[in-house]
């Protein structure tokens, strides 16, 4: 019995030290730690942006090819219409693995908020809540990119099933890609507001490392 009471007694108090270190934390040392994580949870982003480069490259050459062939080579149009959509679908899931990583950041990002508050530094609390602002508006801004993306990559799989058929129409076809073009035109400039808010994030964020004063390395 004696032993068990210890016991108890040990982890009770180990608790309660582990509690009193938590409110003894520097709340810009724990914001640190969560958002150095928010990084690591977007390494998912980064790590498709090369390969998504690439896939669109490649469907694009094979538009190229297909856009060469006549009528009569229907056969060899739909080989290279099946080939096209099925980049088009590797292409949806690199999105939609960009955006569980982006997202993942944001949910860890958000858990600085609490913090904000306890700084005791109005400089510091400052520069926290400007972080907070560009956040929200570069995951809004993603959202607008992914959603507009998705549009258009089902803009792509419509044209390749109508050049699949033997009586696709001239004009049809090319209405289906001014569609296109101009999803694509919104995804280009959604995509420079998406970086430009990315690059006033990093900067925003060194400039709250430095108003700290926590000791950060950059590579």
């Amino acid at each position: 019995m004696r032993k068990g009471k210890k016991l108890f007694l040990f982890s009770l108090l180990l608790s309660i030290s582990f509690v009193m270190a938590a409110c003894g934390a520097n709340p810009a040392e724990t914001m640190y730690d969560h958002l150095e994580e928010a990084v690591a949870l977007e390494a998912g982003f980064e790590s498709q942006q090369k390969p998504l480069v690439e896939a669109e490259q490649k469907e694009h050459e094979i538009y190229e090819q297909i856009i060469e062939l006549g009528i009569s080579e229907l056969d060899d149009i739909i080989a290279l219409s099946d080939q096209a959509i099925l980049i088009v679908d590797e292409r949806q899931e690199m999105m939609n693995i960009e955006k569980e990583s982006i997202e993942a950041g944001y949910e860890e990002f958000l858990k600085i908020e609490e913090h904000i508050e306890k700084l005791e530094d109005d400089n510091v609390k400052e520069s926290a809540q400007g972080l907070l602002t560009i956040m929200e508006n570069r995951y809004n801004s993603y959202q607008a990119l992914f959603t507009e993306y998705d549009k258009a990559l089902n803009l792509d799989r419509e044209l390749y099933e109508m050049l699949k058929r033997e009586d696709a129409d001239i004009d049809e076809l090319q209405e289906q890609i001014d569609k296109i073009n101009a999803s694509y035109e919104i995804v280009v400039t959604l995509k420079d507001e998406f970086n430009e808010y990315t690059e006033q994030y990093n900067e925003q964020k060194r400039e709250f490392y430095e108003k700290a004063e926590l000791n950060v390395e950059y590579e």
